[in-house]
């Protein structure tokens, strides 16, 4: 039989069936249930004269995928689904060896597995996919230890789809998208990268992060992901902007949002200070277009100015639940009514105050005001106010407003308005809520400021404010005429993420990974390069994190605790206080080393009322809080739960606090199909893990209400829905998220429906 195959060099070689059989022994290697012989024998390969080895790999990584689910027969003869979650680990070693053989061949080095890791970073370097100042910080000597410090062996944790995921977005390719990059590689160039800040101690921390990164114990933001050690590093997620009420400000917010997605990130962008349609301009009645027009051009910015090429832009854009403009708002992603006057690209979200939940409990009226003309009678702005527990102040100018019958309104039901929510909530899974009282009253830096909105996501909640325009000057020099332009600075939050992963550390482990990611999240700071001025200003001023989980359900799963229990309640408030504590123990130990954030002097960091507000009465906390008003606190907002969708998949576990979506199911993509399962999914704990749709959601929302409580921000808390649920139910969901201290809700997903993920967000 004369059958030469063709290598990746391009080269043509004998068929050597032995090295197939090779390749397959190695796949399977150590793994229960997964037979090299039945793998060779289930992929039916028929060699033939010129085929490639790729194709050869890619029949073998195929079978192997197809081998997670079978179908057999029980003892009675009934046909059953069996799994074996090890079939994707042989598939990700396929996988694996196919990246291995072309970076050789790439690099130009002849044996299987890893390169010269310094070889590699000079020569990125050089061709301008690595940052220059990877080599300035670090001397050859460094950089060979480090690369001496890579465990290729780690590569064996990845699954099939993390791999994948892994290679085709984040790991460095060649203009023609050949492999150079190989997994261990990149987390030791992100660890490297995040370690600068460190000095003398750079090496030492190197090693540290490349550890809890390439032992999958933590996951990094996606910019972070992709854009650690590259020429040009915005290694955050989102950014959140407050857009004022004149054309400057809303062409700054747009020129800030393209920036901003150029560069990988997500826009929040809050609107409820823009006045309403048919509002008047200069005197003018009747002349505003509202705000339809201008969440149009952001609509369209997201579309023309898409995030590194990966996919279109992202903005979430907030209105309150009081202005007049709520109704056609709420209409904008739903397919009926006039196309016109529609943004499909956009999130809508909803900030609602405490007074509106309270007259929908009781089935009584809303009024709908322009935000304009409420400054123009009453003398204030309606939206600078939140309600204290014991300070009113937003409904008791809410009520002047109603009370004042010069000032014009819409009134309706409360309850009409939440069903047109709920409506759009069924159709779209948007309106995301933004419960603007419970997260003010909880927001630990009120002294600095106010929070108007979160970011796309949903789990941000910080200070934000309006930039203003101050002037336009010219000035000459050497017969050059320059354009001078002064802005007054707001707050523009950016998000920098990351996340524990549940589903490989423990409780015990906490107090070892927190601190390594509270480092690596503040020297983001100190090293991301901001896609806009007014975000390094406000970064600087509160250096915000977002420390965050992955893993929820697998970490219950582990702990043999169902979802739908007292128990998992319990652990939820266990748990999330030992983040809390172990987080904020953390961000004070590098106050003591690097200083507090600027804007400490006043927060409620340094008077105590954070603890106090929690009921952080035990000793070791008292003993924190004292420590925390000596030293002050490095990060002055710390913990925020992101979604995690695809960083999760390449740690191999469950995504953000979501229960699992599907315990096994077959993705189709581009031709090929792939069965996926639930992390470490067996007979023993297949009942625990139970779908998100089958889950009674008010154990969802009791768990959430409870880890709240410990975390400073917010979290990315979904809603599951089935299409037989009534409107009834649903109203119910909202109005428990409410009482049980929940700050935002993102998506209601209906099983009927697919959502759009942000990629930027899932760190």
């Amino acid at each position: 039989m004369n059958i030469k195959i063709k290598k990746r060099n391009g080269a043509y070689e004998q068929l050597c069936v032995e090295k197939t059989k090779k390749m397959v022994a190695f796949a399977c290697e150590g793994l229960k249930g997964c037979n090299p012989i039945e793998l060779e024998m289930d992929s039916n390969l028929q060699f033939r004269d010129g085929m490639s080895t790729k194709e050869i790999q890619k029949v073998l990584i195929q079978t192997a995928i197809e081998k997670m689910v079978q179908t057999t027969k029980d003892e009675f003869g009934n046909l059953i689904k069996k799994t074996n979650i090890n079939w994707q680990y042989v598939a990700a070693r396929l996988l694996m060896s196919d990246l291995y053989k072309e970076a050789a061949i790439n690099r130009g080095y002849k044996h299987f597995g890893y390169g010269d890791f310094s070889e590699l970073v000079h020569k990125l370097s050089d061709l301008g996919y690595y940052g220059a100042y990877l080599l300035e910080e670090y001397s050859k000597e460094e950089i060979k230890e480090l690369g001496s410090y890579l465990k290729e062996e780690r590569d064996l944790l990845f699954n099939y789809e993390g791999l994948k995921l892994l290679a085709d977005r984040y790991l460095i390719r060649g203009f023609d998208k050949e492999v150079l990059e190989l997994p261990q590689e990149r987390f030791m160039v992100i660890a490297m990268h995040l370690a600068i800040p460190e000095g003398e101690k750079k090496l030492f921390y190197a090693k540290k992060f490349y550890d809890i990164l390439s032992e999958l114990k933590m996951t990094t933001a996606t910019p972070t992901l992709a854009g650690a050690g590259t020429p040009y590093h915005q290694l955050s997620s989102c950014f959140i902007s407050v857009v004022g009420d004149n054309l400057w400000s809303i062409y700054d917010v747009n020129q800030k949002f393209s920036n901003v997605s150029k560069h990988g990130g997500a826009l929040g962008i809050y609107l409820g200070k823009v006045r309403a349609l048919n509002s008047e301009i200069r005197g003018h009645k009747n002349a505003s277009g509202g705000v339809i027009p201008w969440i149009r051009l952001y609509n369209d910015t997201a579309v023309a100015v898409d995030q590194l090429g990966r996919r279109k832009g992202g903005a979430s854009i907030t209105l309150d639940i009081w202005h007049q403009d709520l109704y056609e708002f709420l209409e904008l992603r739903t397919n009926n009514g006039d196309d016109r006057r529609k943004a499909h690209d956009i999130f809508p979200a909803v900030s609602i105050p405490d007074l509106f939940m309270q007259r929908l409990e009781a089935r009584s009226n809303w009024s709908l005001f322009d935000p304009y003309m409420v400054k123009k009678e009453m003398g204030f702005y309606l939206e600078d106010y939140y309600d204290e527990v014991d300070e009113k102040e937003f409904t008791n100018r809410y009520l002047a407003c109603e009370n004042n019958e010069k000032l014009e309104r819409i009134t309706v039901t409360a309850l009409d308005i939440m069903k047109r929510i709920m409506k759009s909530a069924v159709e779209t899974g948007t309106p995301f809520i933004f419960f603007r009282d419970t997260v003010n009253q909880a927001n630990p830096n009120k002294h600095a400021g106010m929070i108007y909105a979160s970011n796309l996501c949903h789990e941000i909640a910080q200070n934000v404010s309006e930039s203003t325009f101050v002037e336009e000057t010219v000035e000459y020099e050497d017969g050059q005429a320059k354009v001078i332009r002064t802005l007054q600075s707001g707050d523009m939050v950016t998000c920098n993420l990351n996340s524990i992963n549940l589903g490989r550390v423990t409780k015990e482990e906490l107090k070892e990974t927190i601190p390594l990611q509270i480092r690596m999240l503040d020297n983001v700071i100190t090293l991301n390069q901001a896609p806009v001025a007014e975000a390094k200003i406000t970064s600087d001023k509160y250096r915000a994190i977002g420390l965050g989980t992955s893993g929820y359900h697998h970490y219950l799963v582990n702990q043999g605790i169902a979802w739908e229990s007292e128990e998992h309640l319990q652990e939820a408030d266990v748990l999330y206080e030992e983040i809390a504590y172990q987080a904020i123990k953390a961000s004070v130990e590098l106050a003591k080393e690097k200083g507090a954030y600027q804007a400490f002097e006043g927060s409620e960091w340094q008077s105590g009322k954070y603890f106090e507000r929690r009921g952080y009465q035990s000793k070791r906390w008292q003993s924190l809080k004292e420590e925390v008003a000596k030293y002050g606190i490095r990060n002055g907002y710390i913990m925020a739960v992101a979604p995690t969708g695809s960083t999760s998949n390449i740690a191999g576990t469950t995504a953000g606090i979501d229960p699992i979506f599907r315990k096994v199911f077959v993705e189709e993509k581009k031709g090929s199909v792939t069965p996926k399962a639930a992390p470490d999914l067996s007979d023993a704990n297949f009942w625990l893990y139970k779908e998100a749709h089958h889950i009674n959601q008010q154990y969802s929302i009791k768990a959430c209400g409870v880890r709240q409580k410990h975390i400073d921000q917010a979290q990315s808390f979904n809603l599951y829905i089935t299409p037989e649920v009534k409107a009834k139910d649903i109203l119910d969901l909202y109005m428990e998220s409410w009482k049980n201290g929940i700050k935002t809700i993102y998506y209601i997903r209906n099983q009927s429906l697919e959502m759009d993920e942000c990629v930027s967000c899932s760190s």
